[in-house]
């Protein structure tokens, strides 16, 4: 690895999308524990 090289960074675009789908699992955590939670109750 040389000291010239650029630095290794994603493009913007996929940045967006990997905060994007980071997000969505955490919503979808939530929704199950939810989901859990109502089904516990029910």
């Amino acid at each position: 690895m040389l000291w010239s090289d650029p630095e290794n960074e994603p493009p913007k675009h996929l940045r967006d999308t990997e905060e994007m789908l980071r997000r969505l699992g955490v919503l979808v955590a939530l929704a199950m524990v939810l989901a859990m939670i109502v089904i516990g109750l029910g």
